[in-house]
């Protein structure tokens, strides 16, 4: 029986268009790929091993073409809309008391201040939750199995009494592994107000 509900944020509750976003960032850094030297710098800011101004400095230093305010308008790219049938549906999932609610996100802090300022409803989507966390504030990084061992240890979870959902396969393998009952999502295809019809035979 499911008794923790974990979800991730981008593509369940905030559309985005990752296609696009690395599309756009190729095209202005005139580039035909993202090297590891980038990938890895974009990791380490998502676990918050580096600053916002740090992050910055190194993509001006590496695409002086480009201001910072451009920068940042590349990197939030990816962010879409926030449909609000999504956060009623988590606002009664929360009244109804039923499970305990858990966010877990690789979300950086330019994204998650972008979200903040475009957002009008951010903070009540963030009140639902019992725990709330993102990878750059507590420096673990999905799909890395540490940070699922983290949620379950820090809420003294039983993994088989959980359910993780999220929109990229390596993490929801990853959490299967250790044991926690998964949804790969279909942003595509699938909602996340659907849950108890697509996932019933857990509930």
């Amino acid at each position: 029986m499911i008794k923790t509900i974990i979800f991730d944020f981008g593509d369940v509750f905030i559309n985005l268009d990752k296609e696009g976003a690395l599309k756009l960032a190729l095209e202005k850094f005139e580039i035909t790929e993202l090297d590891e030297e980038l990938q890895s710098i974009n990791a380490l800011y998502e676990q918050g091993f580096i600053s916002t101004d740090e992050f910055l400095d190194f993509y001006a230093n590496n695409f002086p073409r480009l201001n910072k305010d451009e920068l940042k308008s590349i990197w939030n790219y990816i962010i879409k809309d926030f449909p609000e049938h999504r956060l009623q549906f988590i606002k009664q999932l929360a009244k109804d008391n039923n499970h305990q609610l858990i966010l877990l996100s690789n979300t950086n802090e330019l994204h998650i201040d972008y979200i903040k300022k475009n957002v009008s409803f951010y903070e009540d989507f963030k009140n639902c939750f019992d725990q709330f966390y993102l990878s750059h504030e507590i420096n673990l990084r999905k799909p890395n199995a540490d940070i699922f061992n983290f949620v379950l240890t820090e809420n003294n979870l039983k993994a088989e009494e959980c359910l993780f959902i999220d929109d990229t396969l390596e993490n929801t393998q990853t959490a299967e592994q250790l044991g926690i009952n998964v949804w790969n999502n279909n942003p595509s295809t699938e909602d996340i107000v659907d849950i108890f019809t697509i996932k019933k035979e857990l509930f």
